[in-house]
């Protein structure tokens, strides 16, 4: 059952831009007033330790990181939805993200992967690579 919370048009405009490598990830919440998803950060910084610093410890949050790793000698890239819900944020907050997750992930054309986390190591680095790696042929 979606929230019926509206997805702004800014948050389709950064993915745009996150596809066209203008962004490395992008930081997603619910407005203060809990009425729309809204784009909370963009970043261009190629550092995934940064990236998970943005994943509070306390609140939920969504976010798109272009992941780039190596296989078989090659470069490659994967764009991952994350739905951040850490089991120390408030029970309404994690009821009204887990209700407006689909909204939000129904406007993104191109997620190669997606990750739920609720604990700092669902994730790190090794798990998204490992994850990544055995999805790609």
């Amino acid at each position: 059952m979606a929230s019926g919370i509206p997805v702004s048009d800014d948050c389709v405009e950064q993915f745009r831009n996150l596809k066209h490598r203008k962004h490395k990830y992008i930081i997603f919440s619910l407005s203060p007033d809990m009425r729309s998803v809204v784009t909370l950060k963009t970043s261009s910084d190629a550092s995934y330790k940064n990236f998970l610093a943005e994943l509070p410890d306390n609140e939920c949050r969504w976010a798109v990181y272009d992941f780039e790793f190596e296989k078989d000698s090659a470069k490659r890239n994967k764009i991952c939805f994350f739905s951040w819900s850490p089991d120390t944020a408030k029970i309404k907050q994690k009821m009204v993200f887990a209700s407006s997750r689909d909204s939000l992930r129904r406007c993104f054309d191109g997620i190669h992967m997606e990750v739920q986390g609720t604990d700092p190591t669902e994730v790190e680095y090794d798990a998204i690579l490992a994850k990544a790696l055995s999805s790609t042929r």
